[in-house]
């Protein structure tokens, strides 16, 4: 019990934390202990990352990926640091009153109460952090997630029908898709209209939109076939649906307000929980661009500038994440997962290489980037660093690149007027002959 007097909080594998529903990160200190003051038995937290959101207080130790978490909705007072000369050389502590269980354990019902006290080792200031806390204790947005979620729950399918209750239409068949999909659209246009009345609307509309793009989601992955009575055409519109919704919207972007002198450290671990997806569907390996374009729609109205995502990609090389930022002789930069295996690839365009048509016509960046399922650019930056090992020759025409497998290695630099009698450029003699 000593060990997990405070709730567990679930970590991605690059230790950022997963956000419950309406979450929203607000402030970050690096370097914080966790203690707790009347009770010596209970364990000393020490040195993590101390996150604010609207919903809790997150305490992160990066180097074993571990979490524990405050509920916002249990914490009953926090006290104003005293000033005094020992508080002058000594680190800055914010006591915080929270609820608790008899024993010991944190939580929003328990009957009893822990002191915690939040010692800052590094250089933060503590009146910011208590400003930036009872902000969040005086918004309750807890609160409103957890009434949108009983809501929900009232409304669920599958309730019994009670008197006077509205019997609800079901959606079937393609009609059905149509008066969902213009409803959604009613909605829609009259939240824009909304929104765009003025630039702080706008902001400030920002993230209900990312909200409801998000329980749209779920709602599509979460829906069973039973729901929905539609063709294939239906099937595919739903599917492109998802991969859209899927796209948009990061609930709680890392932004230089919220996590300050952390902010590239904080944002370079939340992309790489990002692009795992967009990696897989891009054969593991993805241009730095394309990782651009794709992180600033899903971030909004926040976006970040270039500079800022080559700093976060940098990062890389100091945390375990699976994913790496290289840099091809061209100067071409891409993110790549560290299992991409160029000797794979190169095994693979070899052999592509070596069909009778390939031996004959040669392959093109496209040929290759349709055997890859990778964009054409990047599998042309592959067939280049293989002429570069002298495993491929290059042929440039107004057609553009064709790329032949290297027939100079079979040549006998004894006797170059005499081919070897087995080997690749028998292969090749043999398809010209044939094609002639």
């Amino acid at each position: 019990m000593a060990d997990d007097w405070l709730p567990p909080a679930s970590l991605t594998p690059s230790a950022r934390p997963v956000l419950l529903r309406g979450e929203i990160e607000r402030f970050t200190l690096p370097a914080v202990d966790l203690e707790a003051e009347e009770n010596v038995s209970l364990t000393t937290l020490r040195s993590g990352l101390l996150i604010l959101t609207s919903h809790r207080l997150l305490w992160i130790h990066e180097p074993s990926v571990s979490g524990r978490s405050i509920p916002l909705a249990a914490v009953i007072h926090v006290f104003h640091p005293k000033k005094s000369m020992r508080s002058m050389f000594a680190s800055p502590r914010v006591r915080i009153q929270v609820a608790a269980g008899t024993d010991g354990k944190v939580g929003a019902k328990g009957t009893n109460s822990e002191v915690i006290t939040v010692v800052m080792r590094g250089k933060s200031d503590p009146d910011v952090f208590i400003g930036k806390l009872w902000e969040v204790l005086r918004a309750r947005e807890w609160e409103a997630t957890q009434k949108d979620t009983s809501d929900e729950m009232e409304r669920g399918e599958g309730s019994e029908m009670g008197p006077g209750s509205r019997v609800r239409m079901p959606v079937v068949g393609v009609s059905g898709i149509l008066r969902k999909e213009q409803e959604l659209w009613e909605s829609t246009d009259k939240s824009l209209q909304e929104a765009f009345q003025d630039l702080n609307a706008l902001m400030s509309k920002a993230k209900e939109m990312v909200m409801l793009a998000e329980k749209m989601r779920q709602k599509l992955l979460s829906g069973s076939s039973s729901q929905l009575n539609a063709n294939d055409e239906d099937t595919d519109s739903k599917q492109d649906i998802q991969d859209w919704l899927l796209s948009v919207g990061i609930v709680s972007p890392v932004t230089k307000e919220s996590a300050g002198a952390l902010y590239h450290q904080q944002l370079s671990r939340q992309l790489a929980d990002f692009v795992k997806l967009p990696l897989e569907k891009a054969g593991g390996m993805i241009a730095l661009i394309d990782v651009y374009c794709l992180f600033n729609r899903a971030r909004g109205t926040e976006l970040i500038s270039p500079e800022d995502l080559l700093q976060a990609c940098a990062i890389w090389e100091k945390f375990d994440v699976p994913i790496m930022l290289r840099k091809f002789d061209s100067g071409v930069m891409v993110i790549q997962n560290k299992a991409h295996s160029d000797e794979e690839v190169f095994a693979r365009i070899t052999a592509l290489a070596m069909k009778s048509d390939a031996l004959r016509m040669g392959i093109s960046p496209t040929d290759a980037a349709l055997m890859l399922g990778i964009a054409p650019a990047l599998a042309k930056e592959h067939l280049l660093t293989m002429e570069s090992k002298g495993m491929l020759c290059r042929d440039v025409s107004p057609d553009g690149f064709r790329f032949y497998i290297n027939l100079f290695k079979e040549i006998d630099p004894r006797d170059i007027h005499m081919a070897k009698a087995d080997g690749i450029i028998q292969m090749w003699v043999s398809v010209a002959c044939v094609s002639a």
